[in-house]
């Protein structure tokens, strides 16, 4: 689907307004829901609204540069599109639709273990690095198994969600009734769940240490929010640390990605790369997130409207819209280098 640029959304929020009008009220609840209340949610989001940014007039005016080098790879922006599920369910091309869109805008994707689609067929549809995510089954056959498949296709990164030994209560998505339609398969599954439970296998550090000696590419963690955790897998060679509440879908009333943020910066920034997804919806988002530390920041819900709205190019368009927003919030920080983009650009009403 092609969009005139007059009739394009110029706002992650208007993608976001596409795609709802689009889906099923249980793909929907599934892509909007977190855990019980929906406190953490809530917190996410408003834990960049009320960051204030500090203004200054730059000395001279070099061209912009907002590259950055994640695990090897020149990035154009600090953005990547973070990993999410079931995007069959979502759109008919799913996660080659995403592979495609994230191509588009030249940003790494990371595929998820409940990718609907084969990650060989994602791949050949992709121009970007490829990160994978995955849960580790109790079976290290069937896990060796999987590690070795996803590194032979071409991924760069693995990367180990940590927070997630019992799935969370996630009541919107169960009022909604969600399944996943018949003919919607993951692929994966049965390689990262035990056939008698349906829900990922709990992750201990001996996993971590497992798989760090296991891969050939730079392993990461996922789901870190205490700066001991991040302190522990950076002993055990990890070569990332991802700050999440896995989106708030698990346990609610945990603090905000954001919050969580510049403790581990300050434990580990110095030692392994650190990033963060969680409420991000806007390129100022991106820069608060950068300012405090964060390499990178990840993206999952909106593409996932993007998706839903108009396939590989509304993933493309979503995430255009938050590189144009990051860049230009760059610039009227005053700051034209992202290599130079730190905390003085925070507002502290004290100074």
């Amino acid at each position: 689907m092609n969009h005139k640029t007059s009739e394009s959304p110029n706002t992650v929020a208007e993608w976001e307004a596409l795609g709802q009008a689009k889906l099923a009220p249980g793909a929907a609840a599934y892509i909007a829901g977190a855990a019980a209340d929906e406190i953490s949610l809530r917190w996410n989001r408003e834990a960049f609204d009320v960051c204030k940014l500090r203004v200054r007039v730059p000395w001279e005016a070099p061209p912009l540069h907002t590259e950055v080098e994640i695990f090897g790879a020149v990035l154009p922006s600090p953005i990547y599109l973070a990993p999410t599920a079931y995007h069959r369910v979502f759109h008919p091309d799913g996660e080659v639709a995403t592979a495609r869109g994230a191509s588009l805008a030249g940003l790494p994707y990371c595929v998820s273990s409940g990718c609907t689609t084969p990650l060989d067929q994602i791949a050949a549809a992709a121009t970007v690095p490829l990160w994978f995510q995955l849960y580790l089954a109790k079976d290290r056959g069937r896990a060796r198994e999987l590690v070795a498949m996803v590194q032979d296709v071409g991924v760069t990164a693995l990367v180990l969600t940590v927070d997630t030994p019992a799935a969370g209560a996630r009541d919107r998505e169960k009022r909604a009734n969600f399944q996943l339609p018949a003919g919607v398969e993951v692929p994966y599954w049965s390689h990262v769940r035990d056939e008698a439970d349906a829900s990922p296998n709990p992750v201990t550090w001996r996993d971590v240490e497992w798989l760090v000696a296991a891969a050939r590419v730079p392993v990461c963690v996922k789901g870190v929010l205490d700066p001991d955790d991040a302190e522990i897998a950076a002993d055990l060679g990890v070569r990332g640390v991802m700050v999440s509440n896995h989106g708030a879908r698990n346990l609610d009333t945990v603090p905000s990605s954001l919050e969580a943020l510049p403790a581990i910066v300050d434990r580990v920034g110095d030692r392994v790369v650190v990033t963060l997804d969680g409420g991000v919806r806007r390129g100022t988002d991106v820069l608060k997130a950068i300012a405090y530390g964060a390499q990178a920041v990840g993206v999952g819900r909106p593409y996932l409207y993007g998706l839903a709205a108009a396939g590989a190019d509304g993933v493309a368009g979503v995430m255009k819209i938050l590189q144009r927003e990051f860049a230009i919030a760059l610039a009227l920080t005053g700051v034209r280098d992202i290599n130079q983009l730190d905390g003085r650009v925070l507002w502290d009403s004290s100074k």
